[in-house]
């Protein structure tokens, strides 16, 4: 007789929801503008550049009007990270896992083509993200 494994439950999506909708209104409070992360990617990779070419990346026409700098969305992308850590922590849900398991029954056992479709997914993501400059 197999045993059945009850899986720990996650944090309420309402909970989640309604805490990121706070967040949202606080940020637009404080700063006047919405939350995001798709600037403080571009921004990292222009932190990255200029350790090889600063010259280069101040001639760069994103960089002359959006200089890489630490700002609130960077922290914000920090906290991202610390937050879910401590969500998945506190919800008994934590564990070092690639992908997620429900991509097994979709994509099939090999990990390569399951990361290969993750990582393509965040191109396509973050293009979007960055074409309606968000």
């Amino acid at each position: 007789m197999k045993e059945e494994v009850k899986e720990p439950k996650g944090w309420s999506p309402y909970l989640a929801g309604g805490l990121a909708g706070l967040l949202m209104i606080l940020s637009v409070w404080a700063t006047g503008k919405y939350i995001g992360a798709s600037t403080t990617f571009v921004r990292t990779t222009g932190f990255i550049e200029k350790v090889f070419d600063a010259e280069r990346v101040k001639r760069m026409e994103y960089f002359v009007k959006e200089l890489p700098k630490v700002d609130w969305q960077l922290m914000f992308v920090v906290g991202i990270f610390f937050g879910s850590l401590i969500a998945s922590t506190t919800s008994k849900t934590f564990r070092f896992q690639a992908l997620p398991s429900m991509w097994m029954a979709r994509f099939g056992p090999s990990k390569a083509k399951r990361a290969l479709v993750a990582f393509v997914g965040g191109i396509i993501a973050m293009f979007g993200a960055r074409l309606a400059d968000g």
